[in-house]
């Protein structure tokens, strides 16, 4: 790095942020990307549902994001924010030492785009199949267990969506249902009427060969066989980058996250906020386009700046 001041720094180097980085960089903004490397969907061989990219590997989009980004004069850092507080005229971030790391930078704004992590269910076999036979999102991966013998493992009564879900996928739909509490007796019949396996037993064990799903223990001891399994995790943000400045948070189904407007805006002027770590369930095309929309409101922001300062000087 030149220097440490910067018009924008963006943490987090997945899509969301090497979104905006394109953005303000094409937008001639000294722009700094904080990456800690770390993306949601590295456990995942493949991207889905994002036109044109269909089928990519998900480090292969970063890679390319990456290269177009620097073409514009965006810089990058490996490391880790330790926090964020006020400067004079703007914020000060500091890094972790890293590669490159400086100990601490100044921007006139801000967009945190870190994502968020999932805590998934403690079960022998589900973490090691994460991302490959125990999937998130239907949309992402459905496809490709398309009329398998899939099971949904649910965790919460939030699980009932994506219970649902599943049915458009696959005939062959087993529901493990103990996460979801009492059963719904609406719930239940239309699970039932549209051909679905409900195991209220908890699933205690993920069987498996090597990352390929092939079945599931419940309590009772019996073994379910099955080729894949949907559920969700506790979702995390990763926001504790910007804890010191107080930004107000909204609670939400999935918990407490950081409250943004329309534009991605938070409630500290100076700081914006994109992606999965205010967006949870948003997909690699929605972060893109959230974070470019964030990254064009915290352009106007500066120019308007730019302009106040402007006509300040010149009264003065």
């Amino acid at each position: 790095m030149n220097s440490s001041r910067y018009d924008a720094v963006i943490i987090g180097g997945g899509a969301a942020g090497l979104s905006a980085a394109q953005t303000l960089g094409r937008s001639v903004r000294r722009t700094l990307v904080i990456d800690g490397g770390l993306p949601r969907n590295r456990f995942a061989a493949h991207m889905h549902n994002v036109l044109g990219h269909d089928g990519l590997p998900p480090a292969e989009l970063l890679a390319r994001g990456r290269s177009e980004a620097a073409a514009y004069g965006v810089e990058f850092v490996t490391g880790e924010v330790l926090g964020v507080h006020d400067a004079d005229g703007g914020l000060a971030i500091e890094l972790s030492e890293g590669p490159g790391a400086a100990g601490t930078v100044v921007a006139r704004a801000l967009v945190l785009a870190t994502g968020a992590e999932d805590v998934l269910p403690e079960l022998p076999g589900l973490a090691e199949r994460w991302g490959s036979t125990v999937l998130h999102c239907p949309y992402c991966h459905g496809w490709e267990v398309r009329g398998r013998r899939i099971g949904v493992l649910a965790t919460s009564p939030a699980s009932a969506h994506q219970v649902q879900l599943a049915r458009q996928w696959s005939e062959q739909v087993t529901v493990f249902s103990a996460g979801l509490g009492a059963l719904d007796p609406g719930l239940e019949r239309g699970l039932r009427a549209r051909g679905m396996g409900i195991v209220p037993e908890p699933v205690v064990e993920v069987l498996g060969d090597g990352d390929r799903v092939t079945g599931v223990r419940t309590a009772d001891g019996r073994v379910h066989a099955l080729d894949a399994i949907l559920t969700m995790g506790a979702v995390r943000p990763r926001d504790g980058a910007v804890a010191g400045l107080g930004l107000a948070r909204a609670e939400t189904p999935l918990g407490s996250l950081i409250a943004v407007d329309a534009t991605g805006r938070t409630s500290h002027p100076r700081v914006w906020a994109a992606g999965n770590a205010v967006a949870p369930m948003a997909t690699v095309p929605m972060v893109m386009g959230a974070a470019a929309q964030a990254a064009g409101a915290l352009n106007w922001a500066l120019i308007e700046e730019d302009f106040a300062r402007a006509v300040a000087e010149t009264d003065g």
